[in-house]
């Protein structure tokens, strides 16, 4: 396995595919800087993958997680800027270290050899090209387990069109309606118009989400929203705008984990901890709207 993995590395990385870091537009942002010469763009990513962890996790979604884990690997840096960010060290680029394309082809076997059910690919848009190139070294080096795109929800739809056939599951958040919201908090341009349209076309790419007999997701889509704490409304908006592209069969994942980093602590809305009267609005958004798929998290 290593001898056939280190052959196909030699052409992993072809111009082709690196030539989508030398003008980067994989994100909305269309930056269009040359990653491959030192120049990173709003991201601040270089072109060579960082990595800042790889493990068995055993905390997501139920038939994401299941009953061995799933295989994460967490990617450094970030096309938004969260300034309640949970990762911040992972996202700004603080904690990672330079792996070549081989190396990530070999976590994947690795997690897979420990009876993970998927690869999680945790912020992966800013190093799409590479990672096409690991999983395909992966699959000749024998993976067969499911691949995972947890994202932000702020795609292209030519990056999207790149990952068609290589993901099976999409994991994106959904987290603004209010696009003021979204530049204030995290940066975002323009969040809602992209994210919506990016979702609608992962779910005509993968579909419903589907699981095998022991309940763990093998294809399809779960969306992700965090409730913020004094927008309410925005999540009221994401729902609608869920409901009107996709439909209300979609999975959804509704989480009440916020919690105030250092970041937020200046604003007055987001330094302090979600109530549960919040809460139980949001929930019954899901239901006068005719959401029924999915999980909520215990207040």
């Amino acid at each position: 396995m290593s001898r056939d993995l280190s052959k196909g590395d030699k052409n992993a990385m072809g111009q082709d595919r690196m030539a989508l870091y030398k003008r980067c537009r994989l994100c909305p942002r269309a930056c269009a800087v040359d990653r491959t010469k030192g120049n990173p763009g709003f991201c601040q990513a270089p072109s060579e993958l960082f990595i800042s962890n790889y493990l068995v996790h055993r905390f997501e979604e139920p038939p994401i997680s299941g009953t061995h884990g799933s295989g994460t690997i967490f990617f450094s840096y970030c096309t938004a800027r969260c300034i309640y960010c949970q990762n911040y060290t992972y996202s700004r680029g603080k904690r990672g270290r330079r792996v070549s394309v081989e190396e990530l082809a070999r976590m994947m076997l690795e997690l897979q050899h420990k009876s993970c059910h998927n690869i999680n690919l945790v912020t992966p848009t800013h190093y799409v090209p590479g990672i096409i190139c690991a999983i395909d070294l992966a699959r000749r080096g024998g993976l067969k387990i499911p691949i995972l795109y947890n994202c932000s929800g702020y795609e292209t739809k030519e990056t999207l069109e790149m990952l068609n056939g290589y993901i099976d599951i999409y994991l994106p958040d959904a987290k603004y309606s209010d696009d003021d919201l979204a530049k204030r908090h995290s940066g975002f341009t323009d969040y809602s118009v992209h994210a919506i349209e990016a979702i609608g076309r992962m779910h005509e790419q993968v579909g419903a989400l589907e699981t095998d007999a022991q309940g763990i997701a093998v294809k399809g889509l779960i969306v992700r929203h965090l409730v913020l704490p004094g927008h309410i409304n925005n999540t009221e908006g994401v729902l609608r705008l869920l409901k009107d592209r996709i439909g209300t069969e979609v999975y959804i994942s509704f989480m009440n984990q916020y919690s105030p980093t250092q970041g937020a602590m200046a604003d007055p809305q987001l330094n302090k901890r979600l109530t549960a009267a919040e809460y139980e609005t949001a929930k019954a958004y899901l239901h006068d709207l005719g959401f029924s798929n999915g999980w909520v998290q215990d207040q």
